[in-house]
């Protein structure tokens, strides 16, 4: 295992639902405390300057701390758990998944209990089961008191549970919380390429917190920050499997998608050519894209002030907000080229000129 598959083990094998961030915070903060200033915003957003050869412009790398996951709403008498979403979810892809259940006491496996098939009638069979009327089985029993045993409380966060992997095709890398673990390890791996060499303005990368429930950490940040420029490093929406449209471009392998559109945020034209024109000169590969029912930290960041011209860079991803993702090794090697040089070459003219 080489030290980028190794980052990205680290840092997908970290629990931190929404309003959970603090494990991963330390673990960008062990990577970046020997390159870059650390401090946090009041919200729990990590902030990690690094200098460059000038104070200004000031530019901001993005990647939410946050995975999906969900919440203990309510415990049964029977000592199941009914639990509330955090994050956008499909009832589909819930049952049956196994996740852990955090708790003053510990971390405990549990399962998203489901029926067997042989018990389904034929109008169960034809609906999505909503969350709302989904439990999890933490092992209850009549004489086994999971308050009690477990510490479980209302409020505790469920993790989803899966484990970072190396797939049959090497390149091919499979766990959870890509989103946007993923964004966290590009940011950490552009500074450290950038401590090797000069850049014409001072980073600030920025793990934020709560983007899934509604963008809150961009915001605060972006408020201690005032970036000139600003990136919400990404995943992208894979569309290379079945059920898509052949003419969708956004494939494994591909290389970074552009995003030319989200819900939150139109792009900043000048900073998009810029970022394509440095793709071309390098000769790394990219797609544009879009997500019409989605938004980055972008859409908070962009309207700091008086606005902030800014663009999402993600790295395209099979079966985001599930239990387990893919990703092609190449799409983030080329993510982390492509930011390098964007952030070596946005230097006071250039940002002027946006």
């Amino acid at each position: 295992m080489d030290a980028t598959q190794e980052l990205l083990r680290e840092l997908t094998g970290i629990m931190g639902i929404s309003g959970f961030e603090q494990e991963v915070a330390k673990a960008i903060e062990k990577h970046l405390n020997p390159y870059t200033t650390v401090t946090y915003d009041k919200l729990g957003s990590i902030i990690c300057r690094k200098e460059g050869t000038s104070a200004g412009p000031k530019i901001m790398l993005a990647g939410h701390m946050d995975e999906v996951g969900f919440l203990v709403k309510q415990i049964t008498k029977e000592g199941f758990l009914k639990f509330l979403p955090i994050g956008g979810w499909w009832g589909h892809v819930v049952l049956g998944q196994r996740v852990v259940v955090r708790t003053r006491k510990g971390d405990f496996f549990g399962v998203v209990g489901s029926k067997p098939p042989h018990e389904l009638d034929d109008e169960e069979r034809k609906k999505v089961f909503e969350i709302k009327d989904m439990h999890i089985d933490v092992g209850a029993t009549r004489k086994f008191d999971v308050e009690k045993r477990l510490g479980v409380r209302i409020g505790d966060p469920v993790v989803p549970w899966s484990t970072f992997e190396v797939m049959g095709n090497p390149k091919a890398y499979m766990a959870k919380a890509w989103d946007d673990r993923i964004g966290c390890a590009i940011m950490i791996d552009v500074v450290k390429r950038l401590a090797r060499s000069k850049h014409p303005n001072t980073l600030y990368a920025v793990g934020t917190v709560q983007e899934e429930v509604g963008l809150r950490g961009a915001q605060t940040s972006a408020a201690v920050i005032d970036p000139d420029v600003g990136f919400a490093l990404e995943v992208g929406i894979a569309h290379d499997t079945p059920g898509f449209g052949t003419e969708e471009v956004e494939a494994l392998g591909a290389g970074p998608g552009i995003l030319v559109y989200d819900r939150t945020m139109l792009p900043n034209r000048n900073l998009l050519d810029l970022v394509l024109d440095i793709a071309a000169k390098k000769k790394i590969p990219y797609h544009l894209a879009s997500v019409p029912k989605g938004g980055t930290d972008t859409g908070r960041i962009h309207l700091n002030q008086a606005g902030v011209p800014s663009l999402v860079i993600g790295v395209p991803t099979r079966y985001i907000h599930s239990h387990v993702g893919i990703i092609h090794r190449s799409d983030y090697d080329n993510t982390v080229r492509l930011v390098t040089e964007t952030v070596k070459v946005l230097d006071k003219k250039k940002v002027a000129s946006l």
